[in-house]
């Protein structure tokens, strides 16, 4: 959006322009709005004013900036076309409207209009009020899958572009969101499955992310079924960073073979052998009970094979080796790490302690004669599914089925032995024979900034998915697109600002950039002139307000600016 100056009636306005496609006239048409003087009426005496309020700059004027840069509104309206109620907001607009809110507001889709008349930066010269709930409701179900998918191609090729993202090592991951859609409403995206939340009496929503390993920026994502498998959307998402690749190459040469990282649940020989033939190299966390893995936890454990890494990788120890994984050719690299081991350590403790009391809780049952043999067996398995307890807790169950018995203990010689030999090590495996051991554990670790961004969108995170306030198909993708493009915008403008802070605080920071609306008490009759004060800035701020330019919507940011030059 452009902001400029214009004379009307001898009066000096600040005007904001914005350039729309009209699929219906075949051409852009300009759509203007007044933003107010360009001087604001002069305050003599504060103590002659009354304060009406603050409006929001800092965030959302950072998150329009960004889209602005990828041209993001464009993006969408081009695959969607002429999709909208007329005269009304577009998809485009619509989505990265949702998107902005839900990363610094979040709240059901009516509160959307209140949310951007509260903010001085405009996405739209569209009043509040266009961007009602029904209006996003209605587009939504005319939006195809397709489309969307689309439209997240041209925008990650734009992403990449402008903030120079590399896409040569790419993470995937999964998770799913808690809706609380009644069992009888129809709907096919929304379904029970195995939630993350442990909640088995929600129908949830999965998604899939695929992120940069620069500025982890999700590129691309699925929504899928909460029923349907992990392994399953991972494949619809190599279709789609397929046609990602192909649009960056756009007939370039093509660049170093594209890595793809994974955690153990996905490995799969079959999903590693359709990765060669896309033209992807694998790095994978080998499950720990693999075979392979297993000898090469074996060969780790002997005296001087673990040898401690370089750099920003000095508390990580590890071991190489080359070997047949099945009917591939891979290597292994074992990891140690004390930051693991501590933590499966508490996790254990934890799970122990559970255990205990569970298990002395069966085996009175199971003396008093109200179980079956069965049962007991089934019991006890679940007990210890987690945090490696069957490794260590033994237990015995003997008798028939009308009459079992049950004896445990923990054996402390084979918890010890799973401490040495596994714990705090992970078996990682990748067809990327050049590399060096430390850089296939950074890459690897890229696979925790997917982890990070789901934290970003569950409840309490800084771009929550939930609640979501909707429950038909088309409402829900569109919201987790939405969501997803305000995961990207907020990674984005981290990168732009260059913050070395949390995401969290990078947002209070930028959030806390507000114009103090204040309205003169004195003079004759008629609407009292309301003038807007800018607030204290802290260096951050100040450097914020250059980089994103702040100052073309609250020209009075300027006067916070000090003489010392604000590095861009």
């Amino acid at each position: 959006m452009h902001v400029f100056e214009r004379d009307v009636n001898g009066h000096r306005y600040r005007i904001a322009a914005q350039s729309v496609w009209d699929a219906a006239k075949g051409r852009s048409v300009a759509r203007q709005v007044v933003l107010g003087p360009a001087a604001p009426p002069p305050v003599a005496d504060l103590r002659a004013t009354r304060t009406v309020g603050t409006r929001r700059v800092g965030d959302v004027g950072a998150l329009i900036w960004v889209a602005e840069q990828l041209d993001l509104v464009a993006h969408i309206d081009r695959v969607c076309g002429s999709l909208g109620a007329k005269g009304g907001p577009s998809v485009g607009e619509l989505a990265v409207a949702v998107a902005i809110q839900r990363a610094c507001s979040p709240g059901p889709k009516r509160d959307l209009g209140d949310f951007l008349d509260a903010s001085v930066p405009r996405l739209s010269c569209l009043p509040g009020s266009a961007f009602s709930g029904q209006a996003f409701h209605r587009v939504a179900q005319q939006v195809t899958e397709q489309q969307l998918a689309q439209a997240q191609v041209a925008i990650s090729k734009a992403a990449v572009a402008r903030f120079e993202l590399s896409t040569d090592v790419l993470a995937f991951d999964t998770t799913n969101f808690d809706t609380h859609i009644a069992t009888r409403t129809p709907g096919e995206l929304a379904r029970r499955g195995h939630a993350k939340s442990k909640r088995r009496d929600l129908r949830v929503v999965g998604l899939g992310l695929l992120v940069s390993e620069t500025g982890h920026v999700p590129l691309l994502y699925r929504t899928y079924a909460g029923n349907s498998s992990d392994q399953g959307v991972l494949g619809e998402c190599l279709e789609g960073l397929k046609s990602l690749h192909e649009a960056l190459e756009d007939g370039g040469a093509r660049p170093a073979q594209r890595t793809l990282v994974r955690d153990g649940g996905f490995w799969s020989p079959q999903l590693e052998l359709d990765l060669d033939i896309a033209g992807y190299a694998s790095l994978i966390s080998l499950p720990l009970g693999h075979r392979a893995a297993e000898e090469a936890l074996q060969q780790a454990a002997q005296r001087g094979a673990m040898t401690r890494l370089t750099g920003t990788l000095k508390h990580v120890r590890a071991a190489r080796i080359r070997t047949a994984v099945g009917t591939l050719d891979r290597t292994l690299v074992v990891v140690e790490s004390d930051e693991l081991l501590e933590g499966q350590k508490r996790g254990i403790a934890v799970a122990l302690r559970k255990a205990k009391v569970a298990l002395r809780t069966l085996e009175r049952l199971t003396h008093a004669g109200r179980l079956s043999r069965s049962r007991v067996e089934q019991r006890v398995t679940q007990i210890l599914a987690r945090e490696h307890l069957s490794s260590f807790v033994v237990t015995t169950i003997a008798g028939d089925e009308h009459a079992p018995t049950l004896h445990w203990h923990v054996d402390a010689t084979l918890r010890r032995h799973l401490e040495k030999t596994r714990l705090g090590r992970r078996v990682l495996c990748t067809d990327q024979h050049h590399w060096s051991t430390g850089r296939i554990v950074h890459a690897f670790r890229g696979q925790w900034h997917v982890e990070e961004l789901f934290r970003r969108a569950k409840k309490g995170g800084v771009v929550p998915w939930g609640p979501s306030h909707q429950w038909a198909d088309g409402s829900l993708r569109v919201h987790t697109f939405a969501t997803v493009l305000g995961l990207m915008l907020v990674s984005l403008a981290k990168i732009a600002l260059g913050a070395d802070t949390s995401t969290r605080a990078t947002m209070h920071s930028l959030a806390e950039i507000r114009t103090t609306l204040v309205r003169t008490t004195t003079g004759g009759a008629g609407r009292r002139p309301t003038v807007m004060l800018a607030p204290e800035l802290t260096t951050a701020q100040r450097r914020a307000v250059k980089v994103f330019e702040l100052e073309r919507w609250v020209p009075s940011l300027l006067s916070c600016m000090t003489a010392r030059p604000v590095s861009p």
